[in-house]
């Protein structure tokens, strides 16, 4: 089973959790938001796998979160709207994601606690 790794390939954390995944010799897939946009329905399987609440999957300190004033808006949508905007543009999915089989991991910090277990 390959690990999952989504990011952004211009983005300086997910160059150094590609970095950490290269020293620990694990293989990965890497898909990037901007080339290969994560569709609704990996979005949604991801967030399923992940039992997290579905605001952890927003790239909070993006332009396009900001933009679109989403810090207010998102508690008036629901769980579907807010998988169809995620789907809208790769930019607004907070990144790094690892998907390791049933494993879904968000973020630097907790993708080496998982893989240094």
């Amino acid at each position: 089973m390959m690990t999952l790794f989504i990011g952004y390939k211009n983005c300086s954390t997910c160059k150094d959790v590609k970095k950490f995944l290269d020293e620990k010799n694990i293989e990965y897939k890497f898909q990037d938001v901007k080339e290969d946009k994560p569709e609704y329905e990996q979005i949604k399987s991801l967030y399923e796998k992940s039992k997290l609440d579905i605001k952890k999957f927003f790239n909070t300190s993006g332009k396009i979160y900001r933009d679109l004033n989403l810090k207010d808006r998102l508690s008036d949508m629901d769980e579907e709207e807010k998988l169809n905007l995620l789907a809208s543009d790769g930019m607004l999915l907070k990144r790094p994601i690892i998907e390791n089989g049933n494993d879904v991991i968000i973020g630097r910090k907790n993708i080496k606690e998982y893989f240094e277990k």
